[in-house]
């Protein structure tokens, strides 16, 4: 069901601007439109539901079909596109990927289905592999779009980077990009033989080309990045170098009519900079993106934008879901909820993450003593992942466990000094806003729950009196002060360990072990192993002043 505020735009548009119709008051000027909708950061998500709490949701790109379904009824041209994250993200997908590869990707048969013009490769579109990830874009009937990746060492595209559609009589060029640091965050396997090279100096070449090569009356860029700066302060956001350029691009690439961004799950309706229109659908289907790109042109003359407008449309609860959509990804999600359902443990008492920013919690202790026994490690570090997992009393099953951890980490053992551990847990802290004299209750996090890491076999203080860098106080291992220079095991994620998080004592660092098992799996294994998961934190860290 369309939102009744862009119906009537809609119905305004038309009223206003029919497709390829003369104006008899301006000498034979033509006047049409083009609509282009956007999702991105599906993550796998097709059914209306969560599958951490097996209840329903409004989400998913069951429900967005019946929206785009709206939108073909008064725009049968229209364009279609997906600004990247696709094949992975949920249950569903992560169960296809990793336990049952053999039937086709049910995002790629929803997809097919939905008749998508291009989706645009997104980091995590990388992370179960290039085995995995080659199958699922064989089987797009859609191209994959990223102008910025090549194959290592050459100047070969190892993607199409764009492709050209004529809508209304309109040649529009829908640019690909992705944002360029993989490198930080997947292993090197996953995307063996390729470099991501800057969107913004791709962007000012393949613009180019769409414009004087291929005649393009429009560009849109459907990229897998999104704001880079604070719109209320223009300054930076903490972030990878050039992780996001959405704004950069806007400014510093003449010939850009849209931009549909992704990669950090906002919404943002309709957003105009330096004459380009920018738009985003949120994350996980809860939204679709909608942009109309009004054109006018005089008799012989080339088609130019005139006007245009941007919203994003919500999933509601009057939403149907696309029944055929449903039915093609029946299989995998009823196979997904089974082995969601299997039981692996008990709790004594119901457990959350409320709070575990400003104290410890069971759920993190949870975590950390899972990668801190399988890893054989002196110290275990992990962030919160979900601030909306729970753990239920009593029997606790392995939809439980996932909703604890949802990305598909791996651990990894490194070898660094007590010095280096300390650093690592300053790089942390600083993302506490610093203690406010005067000011009564915690003050908050300065960025992403997920970039606060913790730790378990140390005890430790958080001292927010103090500036960033110099937090860390009464830092002991085994009930004594550490050592600086003593060597330590310690157990973090893969995605620290390339870089992610920006944590320099830990990137690169000499390992000791490493593994494919995923977290979650080495967390499921401990619960099946001890049954009964601790529900009392060990509180050996904490935040002073008391938050």
């Amino acid at each position: 069901m369309t939102s009744p505020r862009f119906r009537t735009g809609l119905l305004l548009a038309l009223i206003i601007s029919p497709a390829g119709r003369a104006d008899p008051g301006a000498a034979g000027t033509e006047y049409t439109h083009v609509t282009v909708l956007g999702t991105t950061d599906l993550h796998g998500h097709i059914f209306p539901m969560d599958y951490y709490t097996n209840r329903p949701a409004q989400l998913g790109l069951a429900k967005v079909a019946t929206l785009i379904a709206n939108a073909r009824l008064g725009a049968p041209h229209l364009l279609l596109l997906d600004s990247g994250d696709t094949i992975q993200g949920s249950p569903l997908e992560y169960y296809h990927n990793r336990v049952d590869n053999a039937p086709p990707d049910p995002m790629m048969l929803a997809m097919n289905y939905l008749h998508y013009d291009a989706m645009t490769v997104g980091n995590h579109d990388y992370n179960y592999g290039p085995a995995v990830q080659k199958k699922a874009h064989a089987e797009a009937s859609f191209p994959w779009l990223s102008a910025n990746t090549y194959l290592a060492g050459t100047d070969v595209n190892a993607f199409q980077p764009y492709i050209v559609k004529d809508v209304n009589g309109v040649r529009v060029g829908v640019l690909g990009l992705t944002t360029p640091d993989i490198p930080y965050w997947d292993d090197p396997a996953d995307f063996a033989g390729l470099e991501f090279r800057s969107p913004l100096t791709e962007a000012k070449k393949w613009v180019a080309v769409l414009r004087t090569r291929e005649h393009a009356d429009v560009v849109v860029i459907a990229m897998h990045m999104g704001l880079e700066r604070d719109l209320g302060t223009n300054q930076p956001l903490i972030q990878l170098p050039h992780e996001n350029q959405a704004m950069a691009i806007a400014e510093e690439v003449p010939g850009v009519d849209l931009i549909l961004m992704g990669h950090t799950h906002l919404n943002i309706p309709s957003l105009t900079i330096n004459g380009v229109l920018l738009t985003q659908a949120d994350y996980w289907g809860y939204y679709l993106a909608r942009a109309d790109l009004y054109l006018k042109r005089s008799p012989g003359g080339p088609w130019t934008v005139w006007a245009k407008q941007a919203a994003t449309i919500p999933v509601t609860k009057s939403v149907d879901a696309d029944p055929a959509v449903l039915r093609l990804a029946a299989g995998p999600h009823e196979a997904t909820l089974a082995w969601l359902q299997r039981k692996v443990g008990e709790s004594a008492k119901a457990l959350d993450l409320e709070g575990a920013l400003r104290h410890d919690t069971a759920i993190m202790d949870l975590v950390e003593r899972a990668m801190l026994e399988f890893g054989h490690a002196d110290v275990a570090m992990a962030a919160p992942l979900s601030m909306d997992a729970r753990i239920p009393q009593g029997p606790v099953s392995v939809r439980d466990i996932a909703g604890v951890y949802i990305y598909d980490n791996y651990p990894v053992v490194i070898e660094i000094t007590g010095a280096e551990l300390k650093a690592a847990l300053e790089h942390a802290a600083q993302y506490q806003k610093p203690y406010v004299p005067g000011k009564a209750g915690w003050m908050g996090y300065a960025t992403w729950p997920y970039t606060f890491d913790t730790a378990i076999g140390v005890d430790y203080v958080i001292d927010l009196t103090q500036p960033a860098g110099h937090r860390i106080r009464d830092l002991q291992f085994h009930g004594a002060p550490l050592d600086p220079n003593r060597k330590l095991r310690v157990v973090i994620t893969n995605y620290r360990y390339n870089g992610g998080g920006g944590f320099p004592t830990l990137k690169g660092a000499p390992v000791v072990s490493t593994s494919s098992e995923e977290i979650r799996n080495v967390i499921i294994d401990w619960v099946e192993q001890h049954h009964q998961i601790p529900t009392e934190p060990l509180n050996n860290w904490r935040i002073v002043p008391s938050p």
